[in-house]
């Protein structure tokens, strides 16, 4: 077993809080935003695509769309973060979102800023490969909004 670090006379294992909750591994956070993709976003882009539009050429055409669509899936995501600290994705792996500092939830506009980091930090891609550098296994999404996504 290794040992990462001895902070105020308790030793803390590689992956662990110094509250003793285990960091999330970053197969689960990834298998969870899969989940979240398609059990939330696929309904929104769907009624987009086919309901409100005239098919996908219209919606591609459509940065507005598109945009509409972006936001209230991070509004969604941000609303049951804040209310519950999962997503549906987040429940069935058993993982959920606190505070860095404090271990306890994440006020909404916490919740939204990360989602926004996340976007940005997609788009940039050093951003979501940044977990597999960092012993802390933290993205860099999770680093500007001061968040964790830690084991239950």
């Amino acid at each position: 077993m290794r040992w990462r670090d001895v902070k105020h006379n308790k030793i803390i294992k590689k992956n662990q809080t110094e509250s003793g909750q285990k960091i999330a591994s970053i197969p689960k956070r990834i298998k969870a935003f899969l989940v979240d993709m398609f059990m939330i976003n696929m309904p929104i882009l769907y009624i987009a695509v086919y309901l409100v539009l005239d098919g996908k050429e219209n919606f591609q055409q459509n940065p507005i769309a598109i945009f509409v669509c972006t936001m209230l899936f991070g509004i969604i995501i941000s609303t049951l973060l804040f209310k519950f600290a999962q997503t549906p994705g987040y429940k069935a792996y058993e993982i959920k979102l606190v505070h860095a500092k404090t271990k306890n939830g994440v006020g909404f506009f916490r919740c939204f800023f990360r989602f926004l980091c996340f976007i940005v930090s997609g788009a940039i891609l050093i951003g979501l490969i940044s977990c597999f550098f960092r012993k802390d296994g933290k993205n860099l999404h999770d680093l500007l909004s001061d968040t964790m996504v830690v084991d239950i």
